[in-house]
């Protein structure tokens, strides 16, 4: 058993304190660096390229970020299983919770990660079975986290039982988080303020959104949540840009491959982390396409990041390129 000490504030304190920063995104990274496969998108980097694993969350506590995601993501056994890891399903997860107790340290918390899991259907026990199944499994696998997340539910049915499945097999701290394409309905037919609502009710200790909308796109979702509950919300959009005609990333024709044209500057992340608090949201995070970058601009915009004191700009006598330039760079931001 591995011995912390000191014992860091848990998830509940920090937030009764102050707005709170996640992470930001893994996958679509991986993907992009070449450890995953488009399409797939599954974490089998935990033991196949465990070093990632690793300089990503480095990457994100060096950002200034104050919780690590454990990079389970899809990994349920029966999605594991579409690209031949399924029988390593354990193995996978204890592996992603390991590296990021590794890198958090003492300073750090580590959320633990559920996803959905394609598998859910409304009104149908053997579904329910199932699903519990894969929810346990990983609950067991991610063994020593400190809360768990639960993440990209467009069915409320499946993040209640998500819900239910942490509360009753880990009994820790639980934030449940809806995605939105098109509108702001879940499959199963509840508004964002219900699904909110019946989540807050059902014992969530977080509720709010991630992943499919950028910024501009997700903030009416959050004045609708905001509006809905007296509780903890979080909101982590992706970095890639969407149109009102499609305010969804996976539904642009630049996905899933063709994403880079379409990433939006850290500065705009910064701005929306700003304007996420001041809408009342508790945990701020990124999903898809936040990089390092946009996490340490929205640190600093949320007064968690100092910039190194040892450099200063002096234009007069320039020593780069950036400091030659840093008036015409102030008025750009």
């Amino acid at each position: 058993m591995q011995i912390r000490s000191p014992q860091p504030k848990g998830i509940m304190e920090r937030l009764n304190s102050d707005v709170v920063l996640g992470d930001g995104g893994y996958i679509v990274e991986l993907e992009q660096r070449g450890h995953v496969v488009t399409g797939a998108f599954t974490p089998e980097v935990s033991i196949t390229h465990p070093e990632a694993i690793r300089e990503l969350h480095y990457e994100m506590k060096n950002a200034g970020c104050e919780v690590l995601q454990v990079m389970a993501f899809y990994g349920s056994r029966e999605k594991l299983s579409t690209v031949g890891f399924g029988d390593q399903t354990m193995e996978i997860n204890k592996a992603a919770t390991s590296i990021a107790r590794e890198i958090a340290g003492n300073d750090l918390l580590v959320a633990g990660d559920l996803s959905t899991t394609w598998k859910w259907t409304e009104n149908s026990a053997d579904a329910e079975q199932l699903v519990s199944g894969m929810f346990d499994e990983q609950i067991e696998a991610q063994s020593g986290v400190d809360f768990f997340i639960g993440e990209l539910f467009y069915n409320l049915g499946e993040a209640l039982l998500c819900l239910k499945r942490i509360k009753t097999t880990s009994g820790l701290p639980a934030m449940i988080t809806m995605s939105f394409r098109g509108n702001n309905l879940t499959e199963d037919g509840f508004t964002a303020s219900d699904a909110a609502k019946h989540l807050h009710d059902a014992g969530a200790d977080i509720v709010g959104l991630n992943c499919m909308n950028d910024p501009e796109h997700m903030y009416p979702h959050i004045l609708e949540m905001r509006a809905a509950f007296d509780g903890y919300l979080a909101a982590q959009p992706v970095a890639f840009r969407c149109t009102d005609e499609t305010p969804w990333f996976t539904g642009l024709p630049s996905f899933p491959d063709r994403l880079e044209p379409t990433q939006i500057t850290r500065f705009e992340l910064g701005e929306f982390a700003t304007r996420a608090k001041d809408m009342g949201v508790n945990y701020i995070g990124g999903c898809c396409g936040c990089k390092a970058t946009h996490m340490r601009e929205m640190a600093k915009a949320l007064g968690k990041y100092s910039a190194d004191s040892r450099w200063n700009a002096n234009p007069e006598t320039p020593m780069s390129e950036t400091e030659y330039n840093w008036e015409r760079r102030q008025k750009s931001i």
